[in-house]
């Protein structure tokens, strides 16, 4: 009995002195060798590991299909790393299915992600940033997306330059489920041409290949690579870098974010002849569709990219579309229906900022100064009809407007008009009991100055 107690002490004493995981990752490394033939051995190393794991943190991602969090997975890492890494070395590591997420689309329907598990997400993390610098010399000047120091404003700035050049003809290219419908043994040949390290090429179709988890059911998949893990945009990029390189040996003008690929002509001609040889092309070497339904041969006023759109002018000025402009304002009804009955002060600085902040800070590039000034008004006028709302009875409304400051008999004339909410927020009574400044006071972001640097101010 003595021997037991002593063993549990034992057992207690060791979890107290539980190594940590970044030491664990450190002390598994395997030197610095950087052949190509020794790819997986500068995945598994501590110099790329543990900024990997740094990553995977500091994202937060949820769980995968096997429930395990960051924090579990930091504890079964002190003891369960040296035997992982051991099979990535010997190309035996099996990853787990993903768990299928429905997400919807903007535009409708629903966009599919693969939620991998906190462990695989570490993997492809780490390869991901083994595999990236060797193929980013590469990659075309012309693609901007999940790539590192190019983001979808460079793309929108690139795309006007275009057609302030002349180039007044867009064709909007539109993959029909990219994601869903990469041809596995296509994309491993396009790897093959750079990764020699069969440990790695094996690893990457064996993540391509792992099933998704759907209600309790694992289904095998046979292409596609599921969106959700750090691997998938690195490998869509280079599947659609020989698209990249097929127009740039042709002399086009066009500029692509993921697969979204956007072709910039002089004419209409020009353009459909375009659009009909990139059809043939995408499905005889990569075996994609084009959705016919969403592309086409347009004038860049009349389309949308990254959710800008441009105006007809002869310089041309960047907008938001049309289409971003009404579901912004769709999300923000929800948001005002979920704001009925909450302080005004909270509601402003913890719900509607937030959304009002991101939305201008990715706008940010629009040079039309009307656009914002309208949601401005439109969003203090919602405002106002969440006060109306509250006030809910003629006698309170009364009250009410009289305490800011409209006379008894205007007062009365307004809170007893038999108008509705809609018409009310946008009278002169309410406009005067709220004016913009109140609104101010209470720290409302104003999109018209979340638009910086301003060009209508300069």
């Amino acid at each position: 009995m003595g021997k037991a107690h002593a063993e549990t002490d034992d057992r207690r004493r060791n979890r107290r002195r539980a190594v940590p995981v970044r030491q664990v990752l450190a002390t598994t490394g395997a030197g610095t060798r950087a052949g190509q033939d020794e790819l997986m051995e500068r995945v598994v190393e501590r110099a790329n590991m543990l900024p990997a794991w740094s990553r995977v943190k500091s994202n937060q991602g949820c769980a995968g299909p096997d429930g395990e969090s960051i924090a579990a997975l930091a504890g079964r890492l002190r003891t369960d790393w040296p035997r992982i890494r051991q099979q990535l070395l010997e190309g035996r590591y099996q990853p787990q299915p993903v768990l299928r997420v429905d997400i919807p689309k903007p535009n409708g329907g629903t966009r599919q992600l693969g939620i991998p598990t906190v462990l695989d997400r570490l993997i492809q993390q780490a390869l991901l940033q083994v595999l990236s610098p060797l193929y980013e010399p590469t990659f075309s000047e012309s693609s901007f997306g999940f790539r590192p120091g190019r983001s979808a404003h460079q793309a929108v700035q690139q795309a006007q330059r275009y057609i302030d050049s002349g180039y007044r003809w867009v064709v909007d290219i539109d993959l029909e489920n990219f994601f869903d419908r990469v041809n596995h043994d296509i994309l491993m040949s396009r790897l093959a041409r750079t990764i020699e390290d069969k440990r790695v090429l094996g690893l990457i179709r064996r993540y391509l290949q792992a099933g998704v988890l759907c209600d309790g059911v694992v289904s095998a998949r046979s292409e596609g690579t599921p969106q959700g893990g750090p691997l998938s945009p690195l490998l869509s990029n280079v599947l659609l870098d020989e698209l990249d390189k097929e127009l740039e040996a042709r002399g086009h003008c066009f500029v692509r974010y993921a697969d979204d690929c956007n072709v910039y002509v002089r004419s209409r001609r020009s353009g459909q002849r375009v659009l009909a040889s990139l059809e043939q092309f995408l499905a005889a070497r990569l075996r994609l569709r084009v959705n016919r339904r969403k592309s086409a041969v347009g004038r860049p006023w009349d389309r949308a990219f990254l959710g800008y759109s441009v105006t007809s002018q002869h310089q041309s000025k960047l907008r938001p579309a049309g289409k971003s402009l009404k579901r912004f304002k769709s999300k923000l009804k929800a948001l005002f229906r979920r704001g009925r009955g909450r302080n005004l002060l909270r509601f402003i600085t913890e719900d509607l900022n937030p959304v009002l902040r991101g939305w201008g800070n990715y706008y940010r590039l629009s040079q039309t100064k009307k656009v914002f000034d309208d949601l401005d008004k439109w969003v203090r006028r919602r405002l106002r009809l969440l006060k109306w709302r509250q006030w809910k009875h003629p006698r309170t409304r009364l009250r009410r407007l009289i305490r800011r400051g409209l006379t008894s008999e205007r007062a009365a004339r307004s809170a007893y008009n038999g108008r509705g909410p809609w018409f009310n927020s946008g009278a002169s009574h309410m406009n005067q009991a709220f004016p913009k400044i109140y609104f101010e006071r209470f720290g409302l972001i104003s999109l018209v100055q979340t638009v910086r640097p301003c060009p209508w101010q300069s």
